[in-house]
């Protein structure tokens, strides 16, 4: 069966969680529904939007749940230093992706303090619906000890709270989850969107829920999608939404204003990415 639109929804933390929120309510005040997706592609932060939007609660009270007060505690994260981390990693092991995976894998099982249960409880805490929605939503996350991707959806016979979890486990500040006896860690250790999981899909937006460096492998992806056959956009987030998520991607305290901001962005946005959205017939 053809894909006819695919949402990419990639990783960004606690506030790209609610910027990505803000920012498809603030298509839906504008007449842009992106939830009617053939298939989401969820990645860390992005799961959780991907399966937040499609568990049944209205978007505007979605939003409503960003701008309250958070119990949760901010973590200290650093994408500098985890950025040089990474490309320590790299030059240790060799540019085999799989090798640099499973050294990622090994820095994360270090990680102690919050446990997998308190984890699980957050994560639970953020979903309207603890089971898997009808349509297609694929959550990305990537075993430590082989270094492979683990592409969970309603056929895999997983939690949809522990895919959810798995995939937000942000090496090196939480722990891994453990789903059949493997350890698994964030899915944007292999890719922060993932992109090409969408591919064959005719139309694909991808929303990357931080602002992506140069060294960002997405632009690539887009091109391999564009040359497969896909129409694609992109959005992430503006000026104004990243002075909103501040230096810390892990700040529940920048929810709020980063909701808003996304919001805003999103109402501004919203007439191009409907032009896109609901073209009819290929590229």
């Amino acid at each position: 069966m053809t894909v006819e639109r695919a949402l990419v929804l990639g990783g960004g933390g606690v506030t790209g969680i609610a910027w990505g929120l803000g920012f498809l309510t603030g298509l839906l005040d504008e007449g842009l529904d992106l939830r009617d997706a053939d298939l989401i592609v969820g990645t860390s932060a992005g799961s959780s939007v991907g399966a937040q939007i499609t568990g049944g609660m209205a978007l505007e009270q979605l939003y409503n749940r960003q701008l309250e007060p958070s119990s949760e505690q901010a973590a200290n994260f650093d994408a500098e230093a985890m950025g040089r981390t990474f490309a320590a990693i790299m030059q240790e092991v060799g540019p085999d992706p799989t090798a640099i995976r499973q050294r990622i894998g090994q820095m994360a099982l270090g990680v102690s303090g919050v446990s997998e249960t308190e984890r699980r409880a957050i994560i639970a805490s953020r979903l309207p619906n603890p089971e898997w929605p009808a349509q297609r939503l694929v959550i990305v996350a990537v075993d430590t000890g082989t270094g492979e991707p683990r592409f969970f959806d309603r056929d895999a016979g997983v939690l949809l709270t522990d895919a959810v979890a798995a995939s937000c486990a942000v090496p090196g500040v939480w722990p891994p989850v453990t789903i059949g006896g493997q350890r698994y860690m964030d899915g944007g250790v292999r890719s922060v969107t993932n992109a090409d999981l969408a591919q064959g899909a005719r139309r694909v937006l991808v929303l990357s829920l931080l602002k992506l460096d140069a060294q960002s492998p997405l632009p690539g992806e887009v091109a391999a999608l564009e040359a497969s056959g896909s129409a694609v956009r992109m959005a992430e987030p503006d000026a104004a939404s990243v002075e909103a998520i501040g230096p810390n991607v892990l700040d529940p305290a920048r929810r709020a204003g980063t909701a808003q901001a996304g919001r805003d962005q999103g109402r501004r946005q919203a007439a191009e990415l409907k032009a896109f959205w609901m073209a009819h017939g290929d590229r």
